[in-house]
């Protein structure tokens, strides 16, 4: 019984130790589990930490470039008082269809004035947030809530900036609209997972853009991924997001936030806590059920007490195993990990770390064995900078128990990753180190930046480059009393070869001018694409002012030989603008205005050559633009006054035409003629404007005449090239017939040879169109331009007026009346008839007459005469001797 007894106690003391060993084992278990969760949250939030800081970053750079776009449009619309427009940036690629970037103008009554879109939506954005906070407000730069644009119809950003008159008083917006992925561009799926959440938020707490994976929320649109407007400290943090209170899809994320410095944005980055407990729940299912399988195989134990010893030695052993597939589970982390010791002096201060423990993670890193690096000491490991700093890192979190920083560990000489992320933590005596590489991190960071600074095209350093790297050489050249020269060049040609070859002749042609640039300069020179076809040079390190422009003579050598594309070859030039610090320019904008002012002193004076800055243009270009500010107020105040020329057929001596003629009623100089201001008008595409009121001038004056039931003959009207190949001049036509309601036979439309410049199917339509109203076509100034025969023969023209220099040759030499009778045999054997212009004397109408000539004009008829002359003009017969 005693025997029995004892083996009852025996028996029973099994199961209790079993039971014992159950809730001890299950207690560290799960204690263990809860630390490893514990750890990985821990770690996700302080990724999303890292990706919130890049990510604010690289917007901080994105709103600045679209802040540069605002202000850039805004100045010149402000600087020409209104009149800048946005369609020639589209048409000739700056701000394409698929760049991105949609800009627009909007006027104080919110309808678009003008817009890089193609047909853009004609809509009225007067009640819009992005409108009216500019109309109550100040001129700060506007970042709206994503949504589907107004004029674009697609998913953009709207970004805005207050226009205003000289009065201050407010005009409208300038409005940037772009695209949601310009800014989540830089969401990585491989780092955030399936499910990860990046968001741009107003300091307000408002979302204006959010992505979850690859869907793109627009917050305007109703569409969202966070349900609630956060409470949160703007400037930084992170937690865990629940799911049932904040995302729309219910999946809870690890999310932390970063306030941009400059625009007081809030972004945040977030990751799924699926995918970052996903490894984590997948262990605890094995160490689980590893767990169960010990609690079974105890509880057999505890039941067959024969075999005791057996089974403690078992579990002995599994218990072992499970510590070593722990260990194999750390080992395989992304992070070193060290636990350092302090070495002291005998003063008591800390001289030195030893190592006396690391994972295999943590020796790599190190290039060392996690033997060999046990037992080390800190100043044995590293020399010269790195040790001081490690020393320095070390010493501060045994003060203030914790550190975390970042190191380019390439650049202090130290082997291993190139960039490390430290995390140094006190728990007691010793000292806790986390080591994690970045390098991947920080070169998508500079790989962002990098592409923020460059140009696509040419791989040149980009505007938005320029305007930070500018002001930092005039600091420093400021502060080392150097001298500082900006070349600002602007291509020759360009914009020939780009409407003739295309636009794909013309970025080749970009391409090899920015290689020519790069070999011609010196190479500390700095080489910059400023826009569609200028550059900048920066010159550092000058003695004199000639060094700079030996550099110019060496770019303007390098553009000598024609750029080869294919199997065509093209001749562009560089017409170059020097501007020198600090004599030029004490500040950035200062220096690059005035360069720029050079530049147009070079183009002026003939292109293809460099000029310094001269004040003395400086105050020619203001007077130009005083004149300029002049012809635009002339067109918006109706200063234009139309005088008109008859042409006499030489058969009858009757007026049989009447060429429409433009005269400025100036307010001070009284009426000044077309050689004053039609060049002007021409440089600066106001021609276009002023070619418009011409036509509605003339037709209101025809139909003027024609309800005074004047005795009326057709009048011509001449057509600028430009207006011809711009605008079209058979639609406005049209429309000035309906409108006046005249008869289109009154109307003669002329062409100088220059406008047949281009496409000759194109300008065949165009001509066609008009000849389908029933206006009649002139070639103007015959003889001056490039049309061929064949050229005419296709175009099918009514008239050939020969300019007046072939007329005041038939009175000097007898090749002049040869060369007039060629043209006239030539004129009639294509189905035209022929004016003489410029005809002064009796002898040269004679000459005409006896040449078959059909009719004249000139001051020997009459000189231009204003509107309310000519109806008593139209019947008369100037030549009755001829009759």
């Amino acid at each position: 019984m005693h025997i029995a007894k004892k083996d009852l106690r025996k028996a029973l003391l099994w199961p209790l130790l079993a039971l014992v060993v159950c809730m001890l084992g299950w207690t560290a278990l799960l204690a263990q589990l809860a630390r490893e969760k514990s750890q990985a949250e821990q770690e996700a939030l302080r990724d999303a930490e890292i990706l919130a800081r890049a990510y604010g970053t690289h917007l901080f750079r994105a709103l600045e470039a679209v802040d540069q776009i605002t202000r850039y449009v805004k100045y010149g619309w402000e600087a020409t008082g209104g009149e800048f427009t946005l369609e020639q940036m589209g048409q000739q690629g700056l701000f394409g269809r698929h760049s991105g970037f949609y800009i627009s103008l909007i006027d104080e009554r919110g309808n678009l004035i003008s817009s890089t879109i193609p047909g853009a939506q004609r809509v009225n954005i007067v009640d819009e947030p992005y409108f009216t906070v500019h109309r109550q407000a100040g001129n700060a730069f506007h970042i709206g809530v994503a949504r589907i644009g107004n004029f674009s119809q697609t998913p953009v950003v709207p970004f805005s900036r207050r226009l205003t008159d000289a009065q201050g008083r407010f005009r409208g917006i300038v409005l940037v609209s772009v695209i949601p992925e310009y800014f989540m561009s830089n969401y990585d799926e491989i780092a955030l997972g399936r499910h990860g959440f990046l968001a741009l938020l107003g300091t307000d707490g408002v979302a204006r853009l959010e992505r979850v994976g690859n869907k793109v929320f627009l917050p305007r649109s109703g569409d969202k991924a966070l349900n609630m407007q956060p409470a949160l400290d703007m400037r930084a943090g992170s937690r865990l997001f629940g799911a049932q209170d904040s995302f729309s899809d219910r999946r809870p994320r690890y999310v932390a936030w970063q306030t941009t410095s400059g625009y007081e944005m809030v972004t945040m980055a977030g990751f799924d806590q699926e995918d970052i407990l996903g490894p984590y729940r997948a262990k605890r299912r094995d160490w689980l059920r590893s767990a169960a399988l010990a609690t079974i195989l105890l509880a057999v134990a505890a039941a067959a007490g024969a075999f005791v010893s057996l089974r403690l030695t078992r579990e002995r052993r599994q218990f072992e195993s499970m510590q070593a597939t722990y260990r194999t589970a750390t080992e395989g982390g992304s992070d070193g990990f060290f636990i350092a010791r302090p070495v002291c002096g005998r003063d008591g201060e800390v001289t030195d770390f030893t190592i006396i423990d690391c994972n295999e993670r943590g020796a790599e890193f190190l290039r060392h064995r996690r033997e060999e690096l046990i037992g080390e000491r800190l100043k044995a490991l590293y020399r010269g900078e790195a040790a001081e700093r490690a020393m320095r890192m070390m010493c501060k979190a045994m003060k203030v128990r914790a550190y975390e920083g970042e190191a380019d560990l390439e650049a202090l000489g130290v082997s291993g990753p190139k960039w490390a992320h430290f995390r140094v933590c006190r728990p007691d005596n010793d000292l806790a180190v986390t080591m994690r590489d970045i390098s991947g991190l920080k070169a998508h960071v500079a790989e962002l930046e990098r592409r923020g600074n460059e140009d696509a095209l040419t791989q040149l350093p980009n505007r938005h480059w320029a305007n930070a790297y500018l002001p930092e050489a005039i600091a420093r050249a400021r502060e080392g009393g150097r001298m500082i020269a900006l070349l600002f060049l602007d291509l020759d040609g360009f914009k020939t070869v780009n409407d003739t070859a295309g636009h794909q002749a013309g970025d080749d042609i970009l391409r090899h001018v920015g290689r020519r640039l790069r070999e011609a300069v010196r190479p500390n020179d700095q080489v910059a694409r400023v826009g569609g076809d200028e550059f900048l040079v920066i010159l550092q390190k000058l003695a004199t002012a000639a060094d700079a422009a030996h550099v110019a003579q060496r770019i303007l050598d390098a553009f000598q030989p024609a750029f080869k594309i294919g199997q065509t070859s093209y001749a562009v030039g560089v017409s170059i603008g020097i501007g020198m610090f600090p004599q030029d320019g004490a500040d950035a904008n200062t220096l690059l205005k005035n360069a720029d002012i050079a530049m147009y002193s070079a183009k002026t004076a003939g292109k293809h050559n460099y000029r310094f800055f001269d004040p003395r243009f400086s105050e020619i270009l203001r007077s130009r633009h005083e004149r300029e500010a002049e012809l635009r107020q002339a067109l918006e105040n109706d200063q234009l006054v139309m005088y008109y020329q008859p042409r006499v057929e030489l058969r009858t001596g009757k007026t049989c035409s009447m060429e429409a003629l433009v005269r400025w009623q100036h307010p001070s100089k009284g009426i000044v003629g077309p050689g004053e201001f039609i060049a002007l008008a021409e440089e600066t595409g106001l021609i276009l404007t002023l070619g418009e009121q011409v036509i509605h001038k003339v037709c209101a004056q025809i139909a003027q005449w024609q309800q005074q039931s004047q005795a009326l003959v057709p009048v011509s009207i001449n057509v600028s090239a430009r207006q011809f190949q711009e605008t079209d001049v058979a639609a406005l036509v049209a429309s000035c017939i309906e409108r006046y309601r005249i008869d289109p036979r009154f109307i003669e439309i002329e062409l100088t040879e220059s406008s047949m410049i281009g496409d000759t199917e194109d300008v065949g339509q165009a001509l066609r169109a008009l000849q389908r109203l029933g206006v009649k076509l002139l070639v103007d100034d015959f003889g001056t331009g490039y049309s061929s025969l064949s050229q005419l023969q296709r175009l099918d023209f009514d008239v050939l007026k020969v300019d007046r220099a072939f007329t005041a040759e038939l009175d000097k030499t007898r090749e002049g009346a040869v060369f007039f009778s060629a043209i006239i045999t030539m004129a009639h054997a294509l189905g035209m008839r022929v004016v003489a212009e410029g005809v002064e004397t009796q002898d040269q109408v004679s000459k005409l007459k006896a040449l078959h000539c059909d009719e004249v004009q000139g001051f020997f008829i009459s000189r231009p005469l204003p509107s309310w002359q000519t109806p008593d003009i139209a019947p008369e017969r100037f030549l009755s001797s001829t009759a």
